[in-house]
Formats: structure tokens, sequence, C-alpha cells
């Protein structure tokens, strides 16, 4: 069945390749790890955090049944080869990062077939996730873009002069400074 389910992946994601392998073992050993089977989930009751947009997502969204537009596949890009799967139901998750392998210990075959068949415990460090399972994805109204003219989802939309614009339009204001700003947690907007 392994076979097969590693084929689907290669004609998902178009060639067979190291990184493909590693999502594809990412996924078959978290599913694992939760009890599930090996069959995609309908809805959201699965979700992925991806901590890369590399090959390897396309073996997760075909394994697992996460997909961005359903929402529960979702990118943390920490660029770190690393997937944690959550359970909506039960809250159990578990984080799967793949271990350094030296590039020059091994061909790229062999890479890629090490990664297809070395044990888990060689291939991964299995842990928790450092952050919470994330919300329900939500629906939005979509906003009419004030200068371009394009509707996008109003949690996307900016305040720009006095006008509605899209991301696209929307001409950030940081004088050369960036500080990233953490939202407020639902227990902080109740304080």
């Amino acid at each position: 069945m392994k076979e097969t389910l590693w084929e689907r992946c290669v004609a998902f994601h178009g060639h067979s390749c190291p990184g493909l392998a590693i999502g594809f073992r990412a996924a078959l050993e978290g599913m694992s790890a939760l009890g599930l089977p090996l069959q995609p989930v309908q809805d959201e009751e699965l979700v992925c955090v991806s901590e890369n947009d590399a090959c390897g997502v396309d073996a997760v969204q075909v394994l697992t049944g996460c997909t961005l537009g359903k929402g529960n596949l979702l990118l943390r890009p920490t660029g770190k080869m690393a997937f944690s799967f959550f359970l909506r139901e039960s809250g159990r998750s578990v984080r799967v990062l793949l271990r350094p392998i030296p590039r020059d210990a091994m061909t790229r075959e062999e890479r890629r077939l090490y990664l297809l068949h070395g044990p888990p415990q060689e291939l991964f460090v299995f842990g928790k996730p450092a952050f919470p399972l994330p919300e329900r994805a939500r629906l939005f109204e979509s906003r009419v873009c004030e200068l371009c003219g394009e509707s996008a989802p109003e949690h996307n939309m900016r305040l720009q002069n006095g006008k509605l614009v899209c991301l696209d339009c929307f001409q950030d204001y940081t004088r050369g400074w960036f500080t990233p700003v953490r939202p407020a947690t639902k227990g902080e907007l109740r304080s």
C-alpha cells in the first residue's frame, strides 16, 4: 500500500525527490503517532502546520487531506523541515522534525531511499508543537479596494488615507524599522 501512496504523491508533485520523501514520511509518522488511518480527512478534523513551503508539503496534502483551501494546512515559515499535526476533537498533537542529514554522506537517490525506508527515530525528532492548535478557518466578507477595484476578504484590507485598500495597494509605513506585532489572545482582549 505504501508504494501506491508514494506513487500518488509523485504524480501530484510531478517528480520523485528527497524533499517529497521528507513530507511523505513525516505525514505517515505523524498520522501513525496520532492513531489515524492512512486516508485523507474530509474536513478540518486534522490540521497540519508546515514550517516550510518545500516539496514535502505536497505529500502532506495527498496523504492527510489537509489543504490550504479547507483551511487545515497552514504555513508557519520558519524554514525548518517540521510538520505539526493536530486533532481538533481530542486536542492531541505531534511535531515531526527532520533530523539533520549530511548532504555529502549519500547521493541524492540514496538520500531519497533512506528517507522513504529509514527507521523513524533516526529520521525524525518527535515532540509537541510549541504553539497551540490554530482556530478553525473563518469566512470573511469581501470588500472592494478603493484604489484597484479588486475585492479581498475584510481581514486583509487596510485603511490608508481614509480609503479601504487591499494589501497590494497598501503602502506600509515602517520608516525602516520592522517590529512584528503578535496578535492579542482572547484572554488579553477580555482584560
